[in-house]
């Protein structure tokens, strides 16, 4: 059972993650820090106070470090005192932090490691997509596979659910009452809950098959799996209102972004639409093989949508 556990980041998800360890069973004589900005540590937002007061209370231990702008050796030797890390830091932290932290990891000798893989299946979705930072993601799990001394695990979430309700996203338009189906009605996507996210990841660090699962491979997770049109069912249950619903094709959205390159909506809208990697089976998921039920897409909406 790991001793010292280390989560990057405390946004989104590893909020959800640090709660989730230390609210488990199975953290007893488990010490849990999280590494966060110097100026996150220091701040005076009574906001951000009262983030850090929350985390104070569970008994973690804030570490200041800055990824950004922190150099492999320097990450190394914050990393080198844990023996499980688990990077809650996404592609926000800019283009070569995964890789940095990754070599990081494995130049500190750390026993086991989670990186920032929580999304979609890169290995399936494969190089050259319209999302380049996949590619490191490729690299990443490179450079775990060719090495024997961490242990490490994927976890494989498909898309944070609420972000396939962001009006962001370009999916479900609240304001216009309009449903846009990613490359066709039948296409499919995989979405996990952030706080079930948080659970699962938990178990995987905690549980009594830890060992198993640290097997040097992705393991798969989910809330749900639903296509377009199931989706757009349910928000009109939801809601109890009538959407417009349309077709956005994968061509439209390439040619979206051909004429603006640095639209990540495009990007992700391209990924989603080509529907490969993005979509898998509940019934064969790791959480649901050891009992763990995530919250569905429509009890999701249900929860959360002001509507």
């Amino acid at each position: 059972m790991p001793s010292k556990i280390l989560v990057i980041g405390a946004g989104e998800l590893g909020t959800q993650v640090l709660h989730a360890l230390a609210s488990h069973p199975n953290n007893k004589d488990t010490n849990i820090s999280v590494l966060l900005r110097p100026s996150s540590i220091s701040s005076t937002d009574p906001a951000k106070l009262s983030e850090l007061a929350t985390l104070r209370s569970l008994s973690i231990s804030l570490v200041p470090g800055d990824i950004a702008t922190a150099t492999k050796s320097d990450l190394s030797a914050i990393f080198k005192n844990y023996d499980t890390i688990i990077s809650c830091t996404g592609f926000t932290a800019g283009p070569g932090t995964q890789l940095k932290l990754a070599r990081a990891v494995l130049d500190a000798r750390v026993v086991r490691y989670i990186p920032w893989q929580f999304g979609v299946d890169y290995d399936i979705i494969g190089r050259g997509s319209a999302q380049e930072l996949f590619d490191e993601q490729l690299d990443v799990r490179d450079l775990l596979r060719q090495q024997e001394k961490t242990k490490w695990v994927i976890v494989s979430t498909g898309m944070f659910t609420g972000f396939l309700f962001e009006p962001g996203f370009g999916v479900v338009d609240f304001e216009k009452s309009v449903v846009v189906a990613l490359g066709g009605w039948e296409n499919r996507v995989t979405v996990t809950g952030v706080e079930d996210i948080g659970r699962f990841t938990a178990e995987i660090v905690l549980g009594s098959g830890s060992e198993e699962v640290f097997g040097n491979e992705p393991v798969w997770v989910a809330g749900d799996t639903i296509s377009y049109g199931q989706l757009a069912d349910l928000v009109e249950r939801v809601t109890g209102r009538t959407f417009e619903r349309k077709v956005r094709t994968v061509q439209a959205a390439k040619e979206d972004l051909k004429k603006d390159p640095r639209n990540v909506l495009y990007k992700y809208q391209v990924v989603f639409g080509e529907g490969k990697g993005v979509a898998w089976d509940v019934e064969g998921t790791w959480n649901v093989q050891v009992g763990m039920k995530g919250v569905t897409a429509e009890e999701w909406a249900s929860r959360n949508l002001k509507v």
